[in-house]
C-alpha cells in the first residue's frame, strides 16, 4: 500500500497546462526524488500537496484513505511537512519564533507564553539536524543564508501536538548548505527513511539525487514522463528525460580568449567583516571567487555593488577611478549584479516582467529624465528576454508566476539590458535545473567573448572549475591565493579553501600571486 498516492492531477493557468494528468505513489520508507526543467510542473504538484493551490482534477489518498487537502492546515493534519526553495522568513523575529511560525506556541498557566520551552522545543528541533551553534533566542535577521536554511529545514522536525509526520516534501534544500550541512540533513532524511517515514525530494543536484533516492519520476510539460528506480537510471539519461535532449557537456566551451587590458581593477577593497583584497579581471575573462561558508565572497561583489558600506580602497572600471557609493552608481559605472537571492533581492515578482529587466535603468528609458519612453523600454526589454531564452506567456507576466529558472533569466536580462563592463554574479544558478543551467553558462561565453569581464561567487565548485579562466580562493575574510582554472581538481580547490597548503604542493598545482592588482 502507498504513504502516499496522487492520480490524474490536472491544473491549467489562464488555460495553460500546468499540470496534466499526473499520477504519483510514495512507498512507505523511501526517498522518492521529483526531477524536471523549472516550469515542468514540480512547484505547482508541491503547491497542491501543501493545500496552497486548488487543483483543476485530482483524487489523492494517505495510507489507502482518500483525502481532501484544501488548506495548509488540511496538509498538516494528513502528516505532510514541506520545506520550500525560497526562504520564508521574519528577520525581526527570533529563531525559535520562525520555527513556530502557523504552529501553536506553547503556553504556562494562565494562557502566558512559555518562552523558555518555546526556545527549548526550537532547540531540540535544531538537533535533529545536529545543530548547536544556532542561539534560537538569536533573531533570524542575523544568520547566514545557509543557517537561515537550515532553520526552515528545522520547522518540518517541530515535535508538536497534532497529527504526525508521515512524509516530509522538499524542494532543493541543500541549495544554500554547505557540504557538512547537507550530509547533516542526508543523515536526517536516511534516519527517516529507516523509519518508515517518505521523503519526495526536489533537487536540480543530480549527484545528491543519484546518492541519496531510491526512486525517481520525471516531469516535463507537466506530464509524468517516468517512475525508476535510481539504481535502473543513469544520470544521462534522467537528463535526456528532463529537458528532451541529450547534453553532452555540462559546460559550453570558450569561444574567444580574454583579453590583456583589465576592465575592473580592485585595490585595497575593505568594509565589514572582509580584510582589504586586491585583485583584477581582464576584459573577456571569467574569474571565480571560492570559499567556505562565510569567506567574503559575496561580500566582495556587495562592496562591488555599493550594497555595503566601504571602509577603504580603490576601484577602477574600464580604467576610469570610481568606487560606488550605492547600488545605482555602481549600475552606471559599468557594473551589473545578479544578487544570490533573487526573488528578495533581484525582482519585484508583483511587478511585470518587462518592468523587472528595465528597473535599474529607467533614467535610459526617460526622456529629459521625467517622462518614460514605453516604446524603447518594450524594445530592450524583448530584445533580451529573447537573448536569454526567457519562457513565459508574454512580457507583460507577472515575476511571481514564472518558475526558479525563469525568475533567474529575468534577473539576468536586468543585468545585461544595458551591456555592462563587469558582470558580478553571486551563486547564479542556485536552485536552476540542469537545461537552465546550460543557458546561462552559454549566455556567460558569448558575454565574455565579446569582451565583458566576469566575476562569479558560487559554491558549487564543478561550476567554477567548468567555467572560469581563473578562481580567487578567499579565507576567512581575505584574500589567501590566485589559481588557474586549467587542470585544477575540486579536490585541491578544497584543500585550498581549507588552507592545507602541502597536499597542494603534493598536487603540484602553482598557486598564482594574489597580493595586488594584475596588469
Amino acid at each position: 500500500m502507498s504513504l502516499l498516492a496522487l492520480e490524474g492531477v490536472s491544473k491549467a493557468y489562464a488555460g495553460v497546462p500546468a499540470l496534466r494528468s499526473v499520477s504519483l505513489d510514495i512507498a512507505p520508507g523511501e526517498i522518492h526524488a521529483l526531477m524536471g526543467e523549472n516550469g515542468a510542473g514540480k512547484s505547482t504538484l508541491i503547491k497542491i500537496l501543501a493545500g496552497v493551490v486548488a487543483p483543476d482534477e485530482a483524487a489523492i489518498s494517505v495510507e489507502g484513505r482518500a483525502v481532501t487537502i484544501d488548506a495548509p492546515n488540511a496538509a498538516f493534519a494528513h502528516g505532510l511537512r514541506f520545506i520550500h526553495q525560497e526562504l520564508n522568513v521574519v528577520p525581526t523575529l527570533s529563531v525559535a519564533e520562525n520555527i513556530f511560525l502557523g504552529r501553536p506556541y506553547p503556553r504556562r498557566l494562565g494562557g502566558l507564553i512559555d518562552w523558555r520551552q518555546l526556545a527549548e522545543q526550537a532547540r531540540q528541533a535544531l538537533a535533529r539536524l545536529g545543530i548547536s551553534h544556532i542561539d534560537p533566542r538569536h533573531k533570524m535577521g542575523r544568520l547566514g543564508t545557509g543557517d537561515r536554511m537550515l532553520v526552515s529545514i528545522s520547522t518540518a522536525f517541530l515535535d508538536t501536538e497534532g497529527a504526525a509526520a508521515k512524509i516530509y516534501v522538499m524542494d532543493e534544500p541543500t541549495a544554500a548548505l554547505t557540504g557538512d550541512e547537507s550530509e547533516r540533513l542526508f543523515a536526517v532524511l536516511r534516519e527517516i527513511r529507516r523509519a518508515g517515514g517518505s521523503v519526495i525530494y526536489v533537487s536540480h543536484r543530480l549527484d545528491e539525487v543519484m546518492q541519496l533516492c531510491d526512486r525517481v519520476t520525471v516531469l516535463r510539460d507537466g506530464a509524468v514522463i517516468v517512475t525508476k528506480p535510481i539504481a535502473e537510471t543513469p544520470q544521462d539519461e534522467i537528463i535526456r528525460m528532463m529537458i528532451g535532449r541529450a547534453v553532452d557537456h555540462a559546460y559550453p566551451e570558450p569561444m574567444a580568449a580574454a583579453g590583456d587590458e583589465a576592465a575592473l581593477v580592485v585595490d585595497e577593497l575593505a568594509g565589514d567583516g572582509l580584510d582589504p583584497v586586491s585583485f583584477a579581471v581582464k576584459k573577456g575573462e571569467i574569474v571565480g571567487l571560492a570559499g567556505l561558508a562565510g569567506a567574503g565572497q559575496s561580500e566582495v561583489l556587495r562592496l562591488l555593488m555599493g550594497a555595503d558600506t566601504v571602509r577603504g580602497g580603490r576601484v577602477r572600471i574600464g580604467g576610469i577611478e570610481g568606487r560606488a557609493t550605492d547600488p545605482a552608481a555602481a549600475w552606471r559605472s559599468g557594473l551589473a549584479y545578479v544578487p544570490r537571492e533573487r526573488r528578495s533581492e533581484g525582482l519585484v515578482l508583483s511587478r511585470p516582467i518587462t518592468e523587472n529587466i528595465t528597473l535599474a535603468h529607467l533614467g535610459r528609458f526617460s526622456r529629459g529624465g521625467a517622462v518614460l519612453a514605453r516604446r524603447r523600454e518594450r524594445a530592450i526589454a524583448t530584445a533580451r528576454a529573447a537573448e536569454v531564452r526567457l519562457k513565459a506567456r508574454g512580457l507583460g507576466q507577472r515575476c511571481y508566476e514564472l518558475s526558479g529558472g525563469n525568475q533567474q533569466k529575468v534577473v539576468f536580462a536586468k543585468a545585461l539590458s544595458v551591456e555592462p563592463q563587469v558582470l558580478l554574479l553571486d551563486e547564479p544558478t542556485r536552485g536552476v535545473d540542469v537545461g537552465a543551467k546550460f543557458d546561462i553558462y552559454s549566455l556567460i561565453r558569448e558575454w565574455s567573448a565579446r569582451g565583458m569581464a566576469v566575476l562569479i561567487a558560487s559554491s558549487d565548485f564543478p561550476e567554477l572549475l567548468g567555467m572560469c579562466d581563473r578562481i580567487i580562493v578567499m579565507r576567512e575574510g581575505g584574500i589567501a591565493t590566485s589559481l588557474s582554472a586549467h587542470g585544477l581538481s575540486e579536490e585541491v580547490l578544497l584543500t585550498h579553501c581549507y588552507g592545507h597548503h602541502q597536499a597542494i604542493v603534493s598536487e603540484g598545482q602553482p598557486a598564482l600571486s594574489a597580493g595586488g592588482p594584475a596588469s
